[in-house]
């Protein structure tokens, strides 16, 4: 469990300006740079904005998303072994090439040592299908004969205690994270879990109601193809389900865990929590992990934990093996042979997100790799797939967005003196991270091989677990990264005040080094304002710029935040993404207000940055065209209508058509460049408008 990314805000689904730069070779991983090479030539393209791309025929003031994507949306299909298509998916695809390539080398070099081997022991094993098939259910046997063994509510505790000490934990994530009150120092937190389905409405929900029956004969399935008897199999399969659904019922939503951070932090005694939950006494608990018992920790929704302990106490033992068994196995499924990886696939990808063919074994095995020893790969990756002049360039945007943001914030007309003072506080103490980590995790310790690939992840996954661990109870380490620099994406983390822009984003649309400076503003720098924003949206204005968990406002700047985001709530509301289905402006806050106060920083950084310089009118666009259009291009993307409601009900983030077109629609600088006239769809005025940041 990273809480970090848990209460962070990623920019797809997030000062220290004067420091001196760090020195990157330092930085470099250990083997020599010259033992790894990148053919660029055989990467997938990058989706760039072009003028061609613009759909004359719609109004930009209408449908701005419509008139610079709806073309290329019409004619880049969906492909078969995704859900979604568009210029994130795009860069993940070329990001994947590059990694293939990488592991390859990785896995070639039989006297490879470090994170070469650890990467090339994953790939071997992982792309050997015939070793895999063979094996069958064997790697399991030996869990599941310690489930069968589970015969009362003291070995229920028990077998969930020694589990989760080999970081199989099944009801409940746990790990370190800085604590709410004092952001310097880790403490241990304990959240909800043990749910199959991506959300508690999905066990209720009449509109639901055939993805449940569908995840109930999945477990049949799994259970069947282990070797359990058809019928028995359906019967173990509706106590799972039943199992579930009682524990949905005592869950937080995806709405409500996005929309109230203060959920994350219930800070109790070993003795509050063993009172809380009798059955499952956390003093033991932290025992069997090796944890040093502590004052304090954070038992987050405690009606969760108060309700696990009671199931230990009535669930029938046979109940719990039924669902102990299934995720053992549903939860290893994608290392298995090949019937179970398909059975995993049928329901999670092809049912509920309507994805039509399953990854080929290079991506799935990429994707195990990035999951469980991610930052190694990315090690290797930065060495090939980052060049210099990229830092520097990002430097500069992030200085420039900053000034922006500085502007903004003191200019702002409906906070008081006293909060604004704080708000600028919070401002001078940004942390940027660019590329990838000055300081690279230590992987020693971590024991793989090319015997079995089932055999690796489990044992990437403890120690993992048992690393998260050990940093219980100590200082933060300010290095770490919540991202690996392979991926296309970027986050703020409100716990360090700090935003942090991976390698693999930095490619166009979102940069280019030889792009003019609209198309790097409207893309990356729309991007870095959005990150810098989440720290004002609705959840990130609720820590300080030390990154404690803290009150900063007014009462009455708090009253008039809350009327200005109501608006932006109403306005999302509206969205129908589907027949019958709107966007759920409530879920979307944080992103909405990142997205329009980002995109506005942006704008203005770029007015700055350009000043007094001849507007070029490239491919007769005004400068402003282009910037609105090149945010715009960052997100087309086409969705499965599967995938799209599964995001309607769990993603923090508006589908990105929306997105294309919300924010613009509150500027007056969008309406100005496209010359719309008051009245039409994207220019919204008077209490429609929202301005905030």
């Amino acid at each position: 469990m990273l809480l970090s990314l848990a209460i962070a805000s990623v920019v797809a689904g997030c000062a220290g300006q004067d420091a001196e730069a760090p020195d990157r070779k330092a930085a470099r991983p250990a083997a020599d740079a010259g033992t790894l090479t990148l053919d660029e030539s055989a990467l997938p393209g990058v989706n760039r904005f072009l003028a061609s791309d613009l759909d004359p025929s719609i109004d930009a003031c209408t449908d701005f998303g419509g008139y610079v994507n709806d073309k290329w949306l019409a004619a880049n299909d969906i492909p078969g072994d995704r859900t979604s298509w568009g210029a994130f998916e795009m860069l993940a695809e070329r990001s994947t090439a590059a990694q293939r390539q990488l592991a390859e080398q990785a896995a070639a070099d039989e006297g490879a040592d470090g994170v070469e081997k650890i990467v090339g022991d994953f790939w071997a094993t992982g792309m050997d299908a015939d070793a895999i098939n063979a094996q069958g259910i064997a790697p399991l046997r030996e869990e599941l004969d310690a489930i069968v063994a589970i015969d009362s509510p003291e070995a229920i505790a028990d077998y969930l205690r020694a589990s989760a000490s080999e970081g199989r934990n099944f009801l409940f994530g746990f790990g370190a994270e800085a604590d709410f009150k004092d952001s310097d120092m880790n403490i241990a937190y304990a959240m909800q879990g043990g749910l199959g389905l991506p959300d508690k409405g999905y066990y209720f929900d009449a509109d639901k109601k055939d993805k449940l029956e569908a995840y109930q004969q999945h477990i049949a399935n799994v259970l069947a193809l282990s070797g359990t008897e058809r019928a028995e199999a359906e019967r173990q399969a509706a106590d799972v389900v039943a199992f579930e659904t009682r524990l949905a019922g005592v869950s937080k939503s995806s709405e409500e865990m996005s929309r109230d951070v203060s959920l994350f932090y219930n800070p109790m005694s070993l003795a509050q929590a063993d009172e809380l939950a009798p059955n499952f006494p956390w003093t033991r608990f932290f025992e069997s992990q090796g944890v040093d018992k502590p004052e304090m920790f954070s038992l987050a929704i405690p009606d969760f934990h108060a309700e696990v302990s009671g199931m230990i106490a009535d669930v029938p033992a046979q109940q719990w093996q039924s669902y102990l068994r299934f995720h053992t196995i549903d939860n290893a499924a994608p290392y298995l042979a090949d019937e179970f990886a398909r059975e995993h696939f049928n329901f999670y990808s092809a049912t509920l997100r309507g994805q039509a063919e399953m990854k080929e074994r290079g991506k799935r095995v990429l994707d195990a790799i990035n999951g469980e020893v991610g930052e190694a790969l990315g090690q290797l990756y930065v060495q090939v797939a980052f060049p210099a002049e990229s830092k520097a360039q990002m430097e500069e945007l992030v200085g420039n967005l900053s000034d922006a943001l500085k502007a903004r914030l003191e200019g702002l007309d409906w906070m008081t003196d006293e909060t604004k003072a704080k708000a600028m506080e919070k401002w001078a103490s940004f942390t940027p991270k660019i590329g990838y980590p000055d300081k690279w995790r230590d992987w020693s310790g971590l024991d793989t091989d090319r015997d079995s690939y089932i055999a690796n992840v489990m044992a990437a996954n403890e120690f993992n677990y048992k690393w998260n661990l050990s940093k219980i109870g100590e200082p933060v380490d300010k290095t770490e990264w919540g991202m690996s620099p392979q991926t296309v994406n970027a986050y703020y983390n409100p716990l360090a005040n700090e935003i942090v822009f991976p390698a693999a984003i930095l490619q166009p649309p979102f940069f280019d080094p030889d792009a003019t400076p609209e198309m790097n503003y409207g893309g990356i720098g729309a991007v870095i304002g959005h990150e810098m924003i989440h720290g004002y949206d609705d959840q990130g204005s609720r820590f300080g710029p030390t990154g404690n968990f803290e009150n900063w406002w007014t009462e009455q700047d708090a009253t008039g935040f809350k009327a200005l985001t109501d608006r932006l709530v109403a306005q999302f509301d509206a969205y129908e993404a589907r027949p019958g289905k709107n966007v759920n402006g409530s879920l979307t806050l944080g992103e909405n207000i990142a997205d329009l106060g980002g995109l506005a920083v942006a704008y203005d950084a770029m007015k700055e940055a350009t000043r007094g310089t001849e507007d070029p009118m490239t491919d007769d666009m005004s400068r402003d065209q282009r910037f609105f259009a090149n945010w715009a291009t960052v997100w087309r993307r086409n969705f499965t209508d599967q995938e799209l409601d599964v995001r309607l009900q769990t993603d923090p983030h508006a589908p990105a058509n929306f997105r294309a077109m919300g924010a613009p629609s509150n500027l007056p600088a969008f309406a100005a460049a496209f010359e719309c006239k008051p009245g039409q769809p994207m220019v919204r005025q008077g209490d429609q408008q929202v301005v905030i940041w």
